[in-house]
């Protein structure tokens, strides 16, 4: 009986320990979509007040900076493999078997 308490709570904790770590996973893509979702905005802003009162144009230089700063932040949430990575090959499969098994 020990035993097989032990196997129990060792399956919990492995069980746990996945969903801590794909709830990491989750905030920090979160993380980095808010980051891009502020990035647009600003820099659209930016290139708008730069129309407006200026003819020389400066806005790429902060997109310039402020997007090598979100490459990074990329990089570092979903690995070297942006974006055809293992996870985007896994979740495409699964969702053309779903397809597959409806129709």
């Amino acid at each position: 009986m020990n035993e097989l308490t032990y196997t129990r709570n060792s399956a919990d904790m492995k069980d746990q320990e996945k969903y801590e770590r794909v709830r990491k996973q989750v905030e920090e893509e979160k993380g980095f979509y808010s980051h891009l979702i502020t990035y647009l905005l600003v820099i659209t802003g930016l290139i708008i007040l730069n129309q407006l009162t200026s003819n020389h144009q400066w806005w790429y230089w902060p997109a310039f900076g402020w997007g090598v700063g979100l490459t990074i932040h990329g990089l570092g949430v979903f690995g070297s493999n942006f974006f055809f990575g293992r996870k985007w090959e896994e979740r495409r499969m699964r969702q053309l078997m779903e397809d597959d098994q409806e129709r």
